[in-house]
Formats: C-alpha cells, sequence, structure tokens
C-alpha cells in the first residue's frame, strides 16, 4: 500500500485530469437496474401471448431502437414522451374500434397496455447509454413514461364546447397476478372504452376523459393520485374513481378510509399504517363520496346489482379492537378499512375525496369510488395453470361491465 502522501497526491492528480477532460459522448454508460417484481412476470407465457395476439408485441422492440438513438438524457426524455403517448392512444384507439386489431384478442382488453408498458419501462431500466445518465435522470425516464402512457398527460377538455359536461374516471392496472398471471382489471378496461367519448345525458353531453394507476403503495405514497388530478379537479363537473371489488356486484363505496392494509401489491410489497399524505395534522380519518348514489343504484343500469355500500372497519373512540359498521363509522372513530376495503381501492378513493375537499370543492362537486364486480373467466377456464388467456364467458363479463359502468355515468352525469 502507497504512504497516505503519496495516495493524497496521486489522487490529487487524477481529479486534475478528470476535471480537466472534455465531457464528449464516450463518458461511462449508467449502471443499469435491475428489472422489478412486476417486470420480472413479462416474460411468462401468458403475457407473451397477450402481446402477440394483441399486436403489441413490437411495441418494446419500437421502443428499444428509438431509445438507442438518443444522444442525451434531454433526448431521451422526448422520446420516452413520445413513445409513451402513443402507447396509450393505440391502447384507447384499439379498445374504441379504431384502426387495426393487431391479432385475435378482444378490442376491449386492457392487458396489452399493461404488458407493453411493462417491456418498456424495462428497457428503461436496463438501458445503457453512451452518455452519463445518472438516478435521478434514470427516475425521471421512467415517471416520464408512467404519466405519458396511463394518460395522464392526455386529458383534453373541449375549450369552448359550451353546455358539455366534463367527467373524469380512473382506473387501475391488472394485480394479483401471482394467483393469476391471466387477469384483467375491467376498471382498466372501462377507462380504455371511455376515454375521449361523449356521452348524452338527460341534462346534456359530458365528455369523458380517463387515466390509470398503477397497483403499487411506493406510487401512491409518492402523490402521483394527487399530481394527477389536482390540474383537472377544480374544472371538472364530476369523477369518479373506479376499481374492480367484489363477485358479481357494483358498489358505489360511501366512506373511504384513512388506513393502508398492507396487503401485496404488484411489486409483492405493502406495510400496513395510515395513509400518507401531505400535512398529517389535518388529515380525516374518513372521507364520503358525493356521488348521487341513491340515483345509481334505482337506476338499471345493467345486469350486476349495484349498492350503495355503507359498512366500514374502525377503532372505536377509546376502544382497541377493529370493529366492523355497517352503516358507517362513529364518531372519533380510527379508521382501519373504508367501504372498500383498506387495499389500493379505498386509497384512491381517500386521496381523490381527501383532495377535493382540500381544494374546496366537497359541496360543489360530485365524486367518488365505484367498484365492479370480479372479471370472470368462463367456468371451465378458471385454473390458471391449464386455463387460456380468454374465453368468450370471460369477454361477455368486461363488455358488460364497461358497459354497466358508461351507464352509471349516464345517471351520475345527468343530475349536475
Amino acid at each position: 500500500m502507497l504512504p497516505s502522501r503519496v495516495r493524497a497526491a496521486a489522487l490529487g492528480l487524477a481529479l486534475s485530469a478528470a476535471l480537466a477532460a472534455p465531457t464528449t459522448a464516450s463518458a461511462a454508460p449508467a449502471a443499469p437496474l435491475a428489472p422489478t417484481v412486476e417486470e420480472q412476470r413479462l416474460g411468462r407465457a401468458a403475457p407473451q401471448e397477450i402481446l402477440r395476439r394483441s399486436g403489441f408485441n413490437t411495441v418494446t422492440p419500437e421502443f428499444r431502437r428509438a431509445l438507442s438513438r438518443a444522444h442525451s438524457s434531454a433526448q431521451a426524455r422526448r422520446i420516452v414522451v413520445r413513445e409513451g403517448a402513443a402507447l396509450w392512444r393505440r391502447a384507447v384507439e384499439r379498445a374504441q374500434g379504431r384502426g387495426p386489431a393487431g391479432g385475435d384478442l378482444s378490442r376491449d382488453d386492457d392487458r396489452p397496455l399493461y404488458w407493453a408498458r411493462l417491456g418498456m419501462s424495462r428497457e428503461v431500466r436496463g438501458w445503457e447509454p453512451q452518455f452519463a445518465l445518472d438516478e435521478a435522470e434514470r427516475a425521471a425516464l421512467l415517471n416520464d413514461l408512467e404519466r405519458s402512457s396511463r394518460g395522464q398527460s392526455d386529458v383534453r377538455y373541449p375549450r369552448e364546447a359550451k353546455g358539455i359536461k366534463r367527467v373524469l374516471v380512473t382506473g387501475f392496472d391488472p394485480f394479483t397476478l401471482d394467483r393469476d398471471i391471466r387477469i384483467s382489471n375491467p376498471s382498466g378496461a372501462s377507462a380504455l372504452a371511455l376515454d375521449g367519448t361523449l356521452i348524452e345525458t338527460a341534462s346534456g353531453p359530458a365528455r369523458v376523459e380517463t387515466v390509470v394507476f398503477p397497483v403499487r403503495w411506493r406510487d401512491f405514497t409518492q402523490g402521483t393520485v394527487e399530481r394527477a388530478l389536482r390540474p383537472y379537479l377544480p374544472r371538472v363537473d364530476l369523477f369518479t374513481t373506479v376499481s374492480q371489488g367484489r363477485v358479481g356486484r357494483f358498489d358505489i363505496e360511501r366512506t373511504n378510509g384513512a388506513w393502508r392494509g398492507g396487503s401485496p401489491d404488484n411489486d409483492d410489497t405493502g406495510t400496513a399504517g395510515p395513509v400518507p399524505v401531505g400535512d398529517p395534522a389535518t388529515q380525516p380519518q374518513w372521507t364520503t363520496t358525493t356521488l348521487p348514489y341513491a340515483r345509481i343504484t334505482a337506476a338499471d343500469t345493467g345486469r350486476f346489482p349495484v349498492y350503495d355500500n355503507t359498512s366500514v372497519t374502525e377503532i372505536p373512540a377509546g376502544g382497541g379492537e377493529p370493529v366492523v359498521r355497517p352503516d358507517g363509522p362513529t364518531p372519533g372513530s380510527a379508521a382501519r378499512a373504508g367501504g372498500g376495503g383498506n387495499y389500493l381501492s379505498n386509497e384512491i378513493a381517500y386521496r381523490a375525496t381527501l383532495l377535493r375537499d382540500r381544494l374546496g370543492l366537497h359541496d360543489t362537486l360530485p365524486g367518488g369510488h365505484v367498484h365492479t364486480p370480479v372479471l370472470q373467466f368462463g367456468a371451465g377456464n378458471t385454473d390458471p395453470a391449464t386455463g387460456t388467456v380468454t374465453d368468450p364467458e370471460f369477454v361477455r363479463n368486461r363488455l358488460d361491465i364497461i358497459a354497466q359502468v358508461r351507464a352509471i355515468l349516464w345517471v351520475a352525469a345527468g343530475t349536475v
């Protein structure tokens, strides 16, 4: 080992040389990141079949080629935003019957968007550009991809369309993929089917814009819901968050709780605790829907029954154990589950309605959460190990759920 003064001198010379050297395209490339748990599922047979049968198997190779042409982080960001937005538009157009189907998979399927996005994010994570790319810049690329490929940068209401109401709807990615890798989420499928559409309600036309969110606790902790919704809630006439809920029924969730149960998300992570939000000192334990739930539940919107769900789980004031309350929370209680449970469906409802209230819109903006039925495969196709990725009953169920979400919006928007 060299003496300390010799080592210091050598280090000083090396540092001076490094500082004096011109910056060139041959700078050491950034170290790639390992794929996430969610991205690792992409190589399995069912996701690859879904991509192939929808034509979305070309998305990742095309994105890889585009990204390889980037010569700076700024150029890479432009490419990521462009390609992410193109993926969202392609998924919406396919779902709404525009352009080529790309294969024999039903057009209403939300899964091609999900798996193609994961292919793109895996490319960004493992990319080794021939220029310096630090950790923050790679994180910015991943964030740009998330926002642009989920429709969060594509909310477009007409500026001068008098008499047209504005409706904002959110959906989710597929989840519980370790239980069944073939799973689809009807809330995400509804978002694709409804984005940019016009619904003729009893009180006039309503323009629907949609966005989709990940099933990952960390994204919610980092404020993805608030960032996506805050610019639009003051401008819309109605909003609803949507997720997959119980078997055979829709639920309008009356009350949302400030507690996350910590069940594993799509990255197999989760920790129980209070929903983390800004200014926790003023955080309420409960928020409530302002959707016209009585009118929605009374209307004939489709083949699935629609319930006004008032049940919650709480720790009563002064108590220590959770108690189920069928008629809603009692004064001073602590939340342990809203009507929609304590997973991310409850959390998006809580965050969106809390944001509504903090913006001073509780009395003027109808909004809340709709739980769809669980999307089920046909009777002979229930085993994930031997079943197919789709079947006629599976498609019929998804189409019926999408149609009923649209009918619920027709009722709700017709009251504003």
